[in-house]
């Protein structure tokens, strides 16, 4: 046989994998050949979109499923032996593989990425290749693992036998952590992409640390209904009944099949614990507050936990005041991980601080290189009063009459400090202009606002723009924010690729993280985003790919100067294309306009594949099965409120300064406020008519960030009293020791009716129906607890007294 006139393949099959087996390598459970590790760039031009070719191994041999351990680079053997080496090390360093091997036929060139071998590189003959013991032992040796830890690394990962196994990165992430624990770090950071599957890799990580026996008792943290949920019935699913939600609400949820579910609890209506279970998944909103009862977490032992995973750790985990701090250091005697697209880095807060420095990094731009993540246009928009700034007209009046601060105002004031309607119906024109140029004017979008009124006047901008679509479904247009029930309804519509509405979605925050917006292909910014971490969050709402709608890139059209973020050197993942049309020029850029990547070809080499072009049909297939997730939680971000006056006109301004006015329309003073408040018999009645009148004081309460009494709250908004909590109230009637006078069964529901206060803040405790319920139905029937007072009378005088106790003191 003529050795040169084989193929590289041939090669393979006769000389190198035969040297391979030789030496002790399983070939069915050890070796893989032709690894594809990568799906190939994709690389947008005009409306053609193709992938680059994928990078492949030649042959990946693994000491066990989850730990690739040696990578062998072939060639024909017209090349030398040693002609690979420099590929093979390449391919080495992407997939975190020690010792690298080059093969012609005639034997192998040796290199240890290790540095413990000495020569580094060697050559060896083909009946010298190391076997798996040889470098199992030398791996073991370069990451310093004990008989301990090793235990642990070599625990396999969750295969559930349908062929599906970990991406090459997430190998690499769950390995390093899974490392880094056995060797006795306590705490864990992994910086991932958005898109690129940090909740299954933090489920492999704890599936591998549980059956190692190494953490028995796990809690996974995240800020999100709808990410435990999903996380429940999709990723973690294989725990089953080890695994329940800290949460009192029972859930059903839809998976992909359509079969149903039910997210066992590990709460009972008393919010009291199951500590039977091993795995458990919780807000941590669901589980802290300001208010001691809420600290649900310290039904605890501090140390229940051994793992304390926390997904989205950005969100200012690591912040010492924060409420997820205080839950970390409830269980600090536990190893904890922190997920994230995006660490946190400010003055202020730091997560690498609290975590270390990431043990392993992936980001946006290793992933749009591999293909596993979409790349994006990016449309700049000048619009001139942005540039030039916006100074009124000597004695220039608003719609109010009231005549307009004379002063420059620029980009940061627009919709926030002043609102321009012709900016922002401008602003709708270009946004549809750009859906019509496209083709596709069902491509969903989501355009971010300053605010929520900002996202209430684009809504109406660009339903005025869409009218003829609009007819045909008023959900095209849709504003989805904290404060909108109806647009909350239909955000699980938004994200469902299987849905056509709604299609253009205005938002001030709700939808920049988290979201998994998979077929989204436009993403408006109408609004300056400050941080960095922001803009990664808002960026990565695109960066899905979704081969079966045929979504390959986004596109992202900036009205606000935001991708400046992109000179910034902690950015990384540019857009393929920066397009900054001119007045006239058409929004949409021309298909020979040129890439940002100059190492892109105008044309499709011979190793791409075409993925997409205009007139290629949708591949044929069955319909793609949905999850319902209900009750999506959410909270009021905005700092503004929307309201009516007097002229049904929609008027602006913060929530606590429209309270403050409105409060002193109808209270001229604060004795003028107390009487009032002491004169009514049925406090909640006063409560009821304010709020009757558009005054909802628990929206002022959430702004505030403090669960105040009513009464405290207009004191404080009001007329600038220090406020004093329920407890402190409750603690004062106590010290008075006002309920001498009665009978010992009358004290104890007076006790308990001001427990009920502090607790629950009930304001109408002189409704004789509050002694239908616990605790007072231990204490004897309605009748007998009200015959302890003497009779109604005397109890309603004894709970107005009592009132007029709690509200003695004003600050």
């Amino acid at each position: 046989m003529d050795k040169r006139s084989l193929t590289e393949r041939d090669i393979c099959t006769k000389f190198i994998l035969p040297a391979v087996k030789r030496a002790g390598w399983d070939e069915m459970a050890q070796v893989r050949e032709e690894v594809y590790f990568t799906k190939g760039r994709i690389i947008v031009r005009g409306k053609l979109v193709t992938r680059g070719k994928a990078k492949k191994a030649d042959f990946v041999l693994y000491y066990k499923p989850n730990i690739p351990i040696a990578l062998i680079e072939a060639k024909d053997n017209n090349h030398s032996v040693g002609h690979g080496i420099q590929q093979g090390l390449d391919y080495a360093m992407t997939l975190d593989i020690p010792f690298v091997f080059s093969s012609n036929g005639d034997g192998f060139v040796f290199h240890d990425r290790t540095g413990q071998s000495v020569p580094v590189e060697t050559n060896l003959g083909l009946d010298a290749f190391p076997s798996p013991t040889d470098l199992w032992a030398r791996y073991r040796a370069w990451k310093g693992l004990d008989a301990e830890a090793e235990e642990i690394v070599l625990q396999d990962y969750f295969d559930d036998g349908s062929g599906k196994t970990p991406r090459y990165y997430q190998v690499n992430a769950v390995n390093a952590a899974i490392e880094a624990i056995a060797k006795g770090r306590d705490r864990v950071l992994l910086v991932m992409a958005t898109g690129t599957g940090k909740t299954y890799t933090a489920f492999q990580i704890i599936w591998r640390l549980w059956k190692a026996g190494r953490k028995k008792r796990i809690l996974f943290l995240a800020d999100r209904n709808v990410l435990i949920d999903q996380t429940m019935v999709n990723d973690f699913r294989p725990f089953g009944a080890a695994m329940a939600k800290l949460s009192t609400n029972a859930r059903t949820i839809e998976r992909q099949d359509g079969t149903a579910v039910d997210l066992p609890l590990a709460l009972d209506t008393r919010r009291r614990i199951d500590t039977a279970f091993e795995i458990y998944l919780g807000l941590y909103q669901a589980i802290t507050g300001p208010e001691e009862r809420q600290k649900l977490y310290k039904e605890f032992s501090p140390g229940f936990f051994d793992l304390v995973v926390i997904d989205e750790c950005h969100r200012g985990s690591a912040a010492e005041d924060s409420a997820w701090r205080e839950i970390l250091d409830h269980f600090s005697g536990a190893t904890q991980i922190g997920l994230t697209a995006t660490p946190k880095e400010t003055e202020y807060v730091s997560n690498t601080e609290y975590f270390g420095e990431p043990v392993f990094t992936y980001s946006l731009k290793q992933g749009i290189s591999d293909g596993f993540l979409a790349p994006y246009k990016v449309i700049k928009v000048h619009i001139d009063r942005d540039v030039e700034g916006y100074r009124p007209e000597l004695g220039q009046l608003d719609r109010d009459g009231n005549e307009v601060e004379d002063r420059i105002y620029n980009t940061k004031d627009f919709d926030r400090n002043i609102v321009l309607d012709d900016r922002t119906v401008l602003t709708a024109k270009k946004i549809t202009e750009f859906l019509k140029e496209s083709g596709d004017r069902f491509q969903k979008t989501i355009v971010f606002c300053v605010d929520e009124e900002h996202a209430a006047r684009m809504r109406q901008a660009l339903i005025n723009e869409n009218a003829d679509l609009v007819a045909e479904n008023q959900r095209y247009v849709m504003r989805i924010t904290g404060s909108d029930k109806e647009g909350q309804d239909q955000l699980g519509n938004f994200i469902d690729p299987e849905s056509k509405y709604p299609v253009l979605v205005t938002t001030s925050r709700l939808l920049s993280t988290g979201v998994d917006a998979q077929t989204c292909r436009l993403i408006v910014l109408d609004r300056a985003v400050g941080s960095m971490t922001e803009f990664k969050q808002i960026v990565g709402r695109g960066t899905r790919v979704h081969e079966d709608t045929k979504k390959f890139f986004f596109t992202l059209i900036d009205f606000r100067g935001a991708t400046s973020h992109f000179a910034d050197p902690d950015f990384d993942g540019d857009p393929a294309q920066i397009y900054e049309p001119g007045s006239g020029d058409p929004i949409t850029p021309p298909d020979d306009a040129p890439q940002g990547d100059d190492t892109i070809p105008p044309k499709p080499g011979d190793d791409e594949t075409v993925v997409d072009q205009p007139g290629l049909p949708l591949p044929a297939g069955g319909p793609i099965r949905k999850i319902y997730v209900d009750g999506v939680g959410a909270r009021i971000l905005a700092e503004r409120v929307e309201y009516l006056d007097e002229n049904g006109k929609l008027v602006t301004e913060s929530l606590r300064d429209f309270t403050r006015t409105a409060l002193k329309k109808r209270f001229a003073s604060l004795d003028d406020f107390l009487k009032r408040w002491k004169s009514a018999e049925r406090k909640h009645a006063l409560i009821e008519e304010l709020e009757a009148e558009g005054l909802a004081l628990d929206a002022v309460a959430g702004e505030l960030g403090k669960n105040l009494d009513p009464f405290d709250l207009i004191c404080h908004v009001a007329f600038d009293r220090k406020p004093l909590t329920r407890r402190e109230r409750a603690e004062n009637v106590k010290k008075r020791d006002v309920f001498t006078k009665y009978g010992p069964q009358a004290r104890a529901v007076l006790d308990a009716l001001l427990e009920k206060y502090r607790d629950e803040g009930v304001l109408n405790l002189d409704d004789a129906n509050v002694l239908k319920v616990t605790p007072f139905t231990a204490m004897g029937s309605v009748v007998q607890l009200i015959k302890a007072f003497g009779g109604k009378e005397g109890f309603e005088k004894a709970v107005h007294e009592m009132q007029d106790a709690l509200y003695q003191e004003t600050a």
